[in-house]
This record gives structure tokens, C-alpha cells and sequence, in this order.
């Protein structure tokens, strides 16, 4: 047995084989996306329902506990978890690994139409879902700061312009806000106003509910023509707010600016985040950007570091971008180590074979097969869809010593046989004619011990 007399007796055609395997490698690699981590598809969904001025109490009973019946009928929900907080439901569904993130978003939908009729018919918005992986935190934050305008302001420009344009660039998966401070129109009534003006609290709501809805209001048909009526009844600032006509008193309008507070404001003013700035704390909107699956973090930062400068043009002077986190920092770092820890093992391998052989042609020899096999590895990784990330450099690393044993076997039996005054071409033949089985049960044993990992359950086997 003698997998390798072919390529003995054929050098030129071997070298042109290796030749291949080294550009296929090299290409492969340019197109390796980069991760800390494997991708491994959590099928975890996070379904959010907003509904301003509600308390815990109210968000609990009226729209996360209807939710959570529905979820639960679901099959493959491993685990349901829930947050209830003042205006927002936050519910989050973990499935069995072996149910596709496909399938359990169908289930989730088809659970949030059949919940519809159970929650309040007053809802800003129905309840969304998006898919998340718990475990893919944010590539890059920034925040955004001014001196000048007031937060929401900053938030309006931040969500029609900073955020659109990023999530346009290849890569980018989702960017999403923090710090609340989304424009709103805020109405703090006034009790002892509306009790002199014989009205209260359900009044005041009734009437701004009915001055502010945008809805058909009709049409006109004739026997030639159809006129369809439309009218702007969209209130959007303090000041169309503070004219409107609450109730009629002796023949006398009264006006929301009679009998309470108007000003524009944010949404929920509880909600806020600071960032400091050379050691000053200021408030300010965070944007955290994440990736798309299987999308190289690195390549995907530098996109985005290129698209700053010009977005921050496109921006009112007053407006600071800071970027806060970086996570490509450590992943180069990672990378990096690993890469120099991979090349110094192959340097020291080359050394040590030739301070025990003292002999050039023989230490050649594995200081080409190693790399190559290194980076021919990287053309099998591109096909299985595997990325360059901290256990595949590391399951290199290892492999690169799997790669030295065998080499050097070979190489020592070969090298017995030149020392007896066997011509090397005969040498060749001999030694790996006589060590080609056992290097190949070697590598089927190495294999055979580490079969196990394959079938490890839950998070762990599918790194």
C-alpha cells in the first residue's frame, strides 16, 4: 500500500497539484468571514409590544399573559421568557435546535394573529417580532451627542438618516436605538382647569382622541363624476395642539391650552442614556449595529468606519458621533495571536527537524507541506461554510501538529534508507511504500478519538 509512489513517480504533475491547492487556499481565505465564534443559528425570537402609559400591572394582564397562553401552545418552545415593563411587553421564545428559525417563525405569527382579539383594540401597533441570536452582541456602538439640539431632536436625525444609511451597507444585519427620546407631543392636564370648565379627565382624552384620527372621511357621487374628501386632521406639534377645541362653554370655545400643559417632548422621558466625553457625562442615543449571519465582522467595521465621516457630513454640525465599542478590537487581537502561535509552531517544527536530520532537502520538505496543507485546509472550510474565528484557528494549530508527525515518520524512514546507499528515488519509494499504512491508521485514529464531539447536544455540539 502506497498512496504515495504516484506523485513520487510524477513531480511535475505533483507540483502543479500543489500549486492548485495553494491558490484555491489563498482565494478561499479572502472570502473566510471572521467571528469570535462559529455561526450557530439560535432559534430564538423576541416579539415586543408597545402601549404607551400603561403601567407593569396593566402590560401583564392585558397583553403579555394573553401572549404567553398562545406561545405556549406552540410545539418545539423549549423555553418562554417575559418582561413587563411601563408601555412595553418584551417576550422572548427559545426553541428546540432542531426546529429551523423558519418554521418557528410561522409559528409566532400565526400565535400573534390569534391573539389579536385578546388584546386592547387600542394599540399603537400591532406586535412585532424579529428574529434574534442572544448570543451575537453588537460589532460597533456609537453614540451621538449635541450640545445644541434637544434629544429628540437628535433622535429624529439619527433614525431618517444615521440609522437608514448604515443599514443599507453590505453586512449589516440590524441597527437599532437606545436611549429612548423619540419625539412625542407630551399633555400634562390640569384638574382645577377642568373642574372650573365642568370636564374631566375622559373628556379631555375623548376629544383629543377624536381630533387627531387619520381616516376615511368620504365621498361625494354624482351621475358623471365621484369626489373623493380628504382633510389634514393629523395633529403633529404643541402648537396645533395647544388650538384645539375641547368643549363649548356659553358659546365660547374651550382650548387644550385652557386646561393644560402642551409642549413637545419625547415619548417616554424615563428612558435616557449618557455617554462620557472627555470626562464629561452627557446625554445622548446610542446605536448599536449587528451583523448579518455569516457576514465577515471585520470587513463589515471598516465599511462602516469609511461611512462615518461622510454621514457625518450629512449631518447639523452640532451633532458628535462617538464610537464607544469596537469588538473587532479584541477579535484582531484574538486572531492575530493565534495566527503568530500557528506560524511559530510551524518555525519551530522546521528548526528542530533540521537540527536532528542536518539535512536541507529533508527539512524542505515539511516546511512546504505544512503550509500548504494549512492552506489548502482553507478551501475545504469555504465549501463546508465554516469562518475564521478562534476554535478554527485553533483546530488548525492542533492539526498542524497532526501534519508534523506524519511528515516527520516519513521523512526519517526515508532518510534511513539514503544513509544504507539507496539512491533517493529508491529511498523514497521504500519508506513510504513501508510507513504509508501506518500513517494512514494514524490519522483514522486521530479521527476515531474525536468523533465523540459530533454528537454532543444542544449549544455545545454545534460549536
Amino acid at each position: 500500500m502506497n498512496p504515495s509512489r504516484q506523485f513520487i513517480l510524477r513531480p511535475v504533475a505533483t507540483s502543479l497539484l500543489m500549486f492548485a491547492i495553494l491558490l484555491a487556499g489563498l482565494l478561499a481565505y479572502r472570502f473566510l468571514p471572521v467571528s469570535a465564534l462559529p455561526e450557530v443559528d439560535y432559534p430564538t425570537i423576541q416579539v415586543t409590544t408597545l402601549y404607551p402609559g400603561a403601567s407593569p400591572d396593566v402590560t401583564t394582564s392585558s397583553i403579555t399573559a394573553p401572549l404567553e397562553r398562545q406561545f405556549g401552545q406552540m410545539p418545539g418552545l423549549k423555553q418562554m421568557a417575559s418582561t413587563s415593563s411601563s408601555g412595553a411587553s418584551v417576550i422572548t421564545l427559545q426553541f428546540t435546535l432542531d426546529v429551523s428559525l423558519d418554521v418557528a417563525e410561522q409559528q409566532v405569527q400565526a400565535a400573534i394573529n390569534t391573539a389579536n382579539t385578546f388584546l386592547p383594540t387600542d394599540l399603537p401597533m400591532p406586535p412585532i417580532y424579529s428574529k434574534v441570536n442572544p448570543a451575537d452582541t453588537p460589532i460597533m456602538t456609537l453614540a451621538i451627542t449635541s450640545d445644541v439640539l434637544p434629544l429628540p431632536k437628535v433622535a429624529d436625525f439619527v433614525d431618517t438618516r444615521l440609522a437608514q444609511k448604515l443599514s443599507q451597507l453590505p453586512g449589516i444585519g440590524l441597527v437599532s436605538t437606545a436611549g429612548g427620546q423619540r419625539p412625542a407631543v407630551r399633555i400634562q392636564a390640569n384638574p382645577k382647569a377642568l373642574a372650573a370648565k365642568k370636564l374631566n379627565l375622559d373628556d379631555l382624552r375623548m376629544a383629543i382622541a377624536n381630533a387627531n384620527v387619520n381616516s376615511a372621511k368620504g365621498s361625494f357621487d354624482g351621475p358623471a363624476r365621484a369626489s373623493t374628501l380628504d382633510a389634514n386632521d393629523q395633529l403633529r406639534s404643541a402648537a396645533e395642539y395647544r388650538q384645539l377645541v375641547i368643549a363649548w362653554r356659553d358659546g365660547a370655545p374651550i382650548r387644550l391650552a385652557d386646561v393644560a400643559d402642551v409642549a413637545d417632548g419625547a415619548e417616554n422621558n424615563r428612558l435616557a442614556a449618557w455617554v462620557a466625553v472627555k470626562g464629561v457625562q452627557k446625554p445622548a442615543i446610542i446605536l448599536n449595529i449587528q451583523r448579518q449571519p455569516g457576514a465577515n465582522v471585520i470587513e463589515t467595521v471598516d465599511r462602516i468606519k469609511r461611512l462615518l465621516p461622510q454621514l457625518q457630513a450629512t449631518l447639523p454640525s452640532s451633532l458628535d458621533v462617538h464610537i464607544l465599542t469596537d469588538r473587532t478590537t479584541t477579535i484582531r487581537a484574538s486572531i492575530d495571536d493565534v495566527r503568530f502561535e500557528l506560524m511559530l509552531a510551524i518555525a519551530l517544527v522546521v528548526m528542530v527537524i533540521f537540527v536532528f536530520l542536518r539535512n536541507a532537502p529533508a527539512t524542505i520538505i515539511p516546511s512546504v507541506a505544512v503550509p500548504l496543507s494549512l492552506v489548502g485546509t482553507f478551501g475545504v472550510m469555504y465549501l463546508a461554510g465554516f469562518s475564521v474565528n478562534n476554535l478554527t484557528l485553533m483546530s488548525l494549530t492542533i492539526a498542524t501538529g497532526f501534519v508534523v508527525d506524519d511528515a516527520i515518520v516519513m521523512i526519517e524512514n526515508i532518510a534511513r534508507y539514503v544513509e544504507r546507499g539507496e539512491s533517493p528515488m529508491q529511498a523514497a519509494l521504500k519508506g513510504s511504500e513501508q510507513i504509508g499504512f501506518t500513517i494512514i491508521s494514524l490519522t483514522l485514529s486521530l479521527i476515531a478519538v474525536l468523533i465523540p464531539l459530533l454528537f454532543m447536544s444542544e449549544v455545545i455540539g454545534r460549536l
